[in-house]
């Protein structure tokens, strides 16, 4: 062979390990990233092309799927779509998933490692794959006293069994209805989508565990805690109660709510300070204990932790540092840059609930095949201890003061204890503050804590207070929970 004709075929070779390494590369290499593009139409009637598993609150389906007339196969359709859109999010030919929708995916679409057997099982016998259904903790009597008892006004519901973690309400407001998203008329879909991005509200957030906001005085809980661990406090110790506080390195000034004198106007105990919520009592015992010991105590409750799913991310609540002494005594009574989602106050007394125990929340209780086969089932687990016990019996009696007596009143129910804390957080000086509960009861047996926030006030506005505006939402919860 002449030298021309072998260059030539070296020509020839090479551009065929080109060819066969470029395809190679696109059907293996890409082939994951391809097949997840958003763009690849085949991907979204492949999804859309099988059913989808439900999504299961007490043993009715509140997100499914229905056998479609169009190229998409299954339409995903949603039963009480507003109530429920906090927990399950949506599932959109346009926009993608989001909520539960998103973060169970791989179970509810059949495709998670999980299901291999199940998977490898269909194929052999030709049966048609299915995805696996989702059984959530939600309690739907109190998911729909929450949803009732906000109304119209903004804010967040979040409840918890203390006793394992299984959230049992999640409500959001604004709300949305899932269905519109899932609409197979993309033009629609996006255009709805856009219209709820626009909206008053940001109806589309999860404020329960995405949005944070200053906790005003259901902090003074976490501040109690840290007195009661230090070991030099007792419920009956007397602490300084000035009607106005005023505070180092700085011409401001701290006041209780109203002008209201506590105890004696000079001291009073740390019980009566919970009970009726005294600012400067507070405000002076969190620069007595220092930055320090609140933000363990804090840290101990679950904030400053970034890492918590339930399964969908929660946003980390924050205990700020560093701090100088005015601003350590505005942080221990839950303002300045203290920040928390709704969840993590219903963590708060849950673990008070729970004899110091903080149970990890969770959503999800169990997953099944499409032949009812369990995949996987929750597990209750600690996530940490707050406190000891002996401190949470003292806080739980603290805090049953709080609603026997205190500025808590109107979370009580006939014949049942319950034990809880008001709020009212500051926000700016053009917005009115925002109104928060947190409570549980039966205090003596607990089975439900709860988190209360209605932002600005709700229909009060200015004239709103944890106690008018946000405990008797968490009492309608309480109860529905309860069956009272």
């Amino acid at each position: 062979m002449n030298r021309p004709l072998r260059r030539l075929a070296m020509v020839v070779v090479a551009m065929f390990v080109l060819l066969v390494g470029g395809v190679s590369w696109v059907q293996f290499g890409q082939a994951s990233a391809l097949n997840n593009d958003t763009r690849n139409v085949r991907t979204l009637y492949r999804e859309y092309g099988k059913p989808r598993g439900p999504i299961v609150v007490a043993g009715q389906a509140i997100a499914s799927s229905t056998p479609s007339d169009d190229a998409f196969g299954y339409q995903r359709s949603y039963a009480n779509g507003p109530l429920y859109s906090s927990v399950t999010g949506f599932y959109s030919v346009v926009n993608g998933p989001s909520g539960l929708e998103s973060t169970e995916n791989s179970v509810l679409s059949g495709t998670a490692d999980s299901l291999f057997l199940t998977r490898l099982q269909d194929l052999i016998t030709g049966k048609q794959p299915l995805g696996s259904s989702v059984e959530l903790t939600i309690n739907p009597a109190a998911q729909q006293a929450a949803w009732d008892a906000l109304g119209d006004q903004r804010g967040a519901v979040v409840a918890i069994d203390p006793t394992t973690g299984a959230i049992l309400a999640m409500v959001s407001k604004p709300g949305y209805d899932p269905n519109v998203l899932a609409s197979h008329d993309t033009a629609a879909a996006g255009a709805a989508y856009k219209e709820l991005l626009a909206a008053d509200g940001n109806p589309l957030l999860n404020t329960t565990i995405k949005e944070t906001y200053a906790p005003g005085s259901t902090f003074k809980l976490i501040t109690a805690a840290a007195a009661l661990e230090s070991g030099r406090y007792t419920a009956d110790t007397s602490i300084p109660s000035p009607t106005v506080l005023a505070l180092p390195q700085t011409s401001a000034t701290i006041t209780n709510f109203g002008g209201e004198t506590c105890g004696d106007g000079t001291t009073t105990t740390l019980t009566d300070a919970l009970r009726i919520s005294c600012n400067t009592a507070f405000a002076q015992l969190g620069m007595d204990l220092g930055q320090g010991a609140l933000a363990a105590q804090a840290d101990k409750f679950g904030f400053d932790d970034g890492s918590l799913a339930i399964p969908m991310s929660a946003a980390k609540s924050v205990f700020p540092s560093p701090l100088n002494a005015p601003q350590l005594a505005q942080s221990a009574i839950g303002q300045y840059s203290v920040s928390v989602t709704p969840l993590q106050m219903a963590m708060v007394s849950a673990a008070i609930a729970n004899g110091g125990k903080l149970m990890t929340p969770y959503l999800v209780q169990t997953v099944r095949t499409a032949d009812l086969d369990v995949v996987s089932q929750a597990s209750p687990s600690v996530l940490s201890t707050a406190v000891s016990p002996a401190t949470a019996a003292t806080l739980r009696d603290m805090m049953i003061s709080v609603v026997e007596n205190g500025t808590g009143k109107a979370a009580k129910i006939p014949g049942i204890q319950v034990a809880g804390k008001t709020g009212t957080a500051q926000t700016t000086d053009q917005s009115a503050p925002h109104a928060w509960f947190t409570a549980f009861a039966p205090a003596d047996a607990p089975r439900v804590a709860v988190a209360v926030l209605v932002e600005h006030g709700g229909t009060l506005g200015n004239e709103a207070t944890g106690g008018l505006v946000a405990a008797p939402i968490a009492k309608a919860v309480m109860k529905a929970v309860l069956g009272k």
